[in-house]
């Protein structure tokens, strides 16, 4: 096991810490719009115009945190980022061509003729689901330290085909809370069906990954850490339960808590990084690169801090703009 070394200070732990946050927000924010891309397989052809409309003065300015979490990796971890993003080759590619094919089918479905609309919306449905399916593979290698063997491979795919269901979810509960009528009940359904898919992907998750390693283990498993841990799996059983009883009320007379679904799946989201965290912390890679080892000199860190200070505040602060501009329920969209 590399030794640990803390002499570039706290600064590598802080840039980890930016980049969890700014992928924790990406995976929230453009998880709903993807997961409203793929819920199009479940709509009608008029309800896809309403789903658009929900997501659309938003899913461009979502994908920011990406960049901007890919970025810290790649300045601030250069050793990491060569073994992360080379070990991640194909699934970036595949995530990529998925996210090229979702942006062109959401710009040319708006102009298409009619003969033509169906083919473009299969085709952002498609690119959704291709990139959420890319990420969670990406997520599974991680986990299992690039591991290259049959049983690593196979928890990859596990995790590569959950995340669309935690996509689903964030979607579906992005739906309940801008849209009314048919399709918010269609889209209470559509949560109902996504919510216990999401629960089991988080469940074999959480019980493979301290598998991965005999540290990832004690971490979790060794007392008094067993104990002080116990409330992260709690709460999220108990935020599953929950979101199964707000789903019931709501369109009769809950629409007070059209919210509660989306932001309950989002604090289930943020449980299952905060697990996450904590098994990884301090490595980069699993029991191969600490922090340390992957960082970029201190000097460079100062310097990459003081551009992250200024451009993290203003990704938020336009991020929250646009969203309060664009509160309320969405309307069909009418095209000229």
């Amino acid at each position: 096991m590399p030794e640990l070394s803390h002499d570039a200070g706290w600064l590598p732990l802080v840039f980890m810490g930016l980049m969890g946050l700014a992928l924790l927000v990406y995976v929230v924010l453009d998880g709903y719009d993807l997961g409203v891309g793929m819920l199009f397989a479940r709509a009608l052809e008029p309800e896809k115009d309403v789903m658009v409309a929900t997501i659309g003065p938003f899913w461009d300015a979502n994908e920011t945190w990406l960049v901007l979490g890919v970025g810290i990796l790649i300045t601030a971890f250069p050793m990491a980022q060569g073994v992360i993003l080379g070990s991640l080759y194909l699934p970036v590619a595949l995530m990529l061509g998925g996210l090229i094919l979702r942006g062109v089918a959401f710009d040319f479905r708006v102009k298409a003729r009619a003969a033509h609309q169906a083919a473009w919306n299969r085709a952002f449905m498609t690119g959704s689901l291709v990139t959420a399916i890319a990420q969670g593979i990406m997520l599974g290698r991680y986990i299992t330290g690039f591991d290259d063997s049959v049983v690593a491979w196979f928890f990859a795919l596990f995790v590569g085909a959950s995340l669309p269901a935690a996509y689903c979810l964030l979607g579906a509960g992005w739906l309940i809370a801008k849209t009314e009528g048919p399709l918010q009940q269609k889209a209470v359904g559509w949560a109902r069906q996504a919510l216990w898919l999401t629960a089991l992907g988080i469940a074999g998750i959480s019980a493979a990954t301290p598998w991965v390693s005999h540290r990832i283990f004690e971490k979790w498993f060794a007392y008094p850490h067993f104990v002080l841990l116990a409330p992260i799996p709690l709460l999220t059983v108990a935020l599953v339960v929950q979101i199964t009883r707000w789903l019931a009320r709501i369109g009769a007379s809950g629409e007070h808590l059209r919210w509660a679904p989306f932001a309950a799946t989002a604090a289930i989201l943020g449980l299952a990084f905060i697990g996450l965290a904590y098994s990884m912390v301090p490595y980069l890679v699993v029991d191969r690169i600490t922090v340390w080892q992957a960082a970029a000199a201190p000097q460079s860190l100062a310097i990459i801090l003081a551009s992250v200070v200024v451009v993290l505040p203003a990704i938020a602060l336009y991020t929250a703009y646009s969203y309060w501009v664009f509160r309320g329920k969405a309307r069909e969209l009418v095209y000229q």
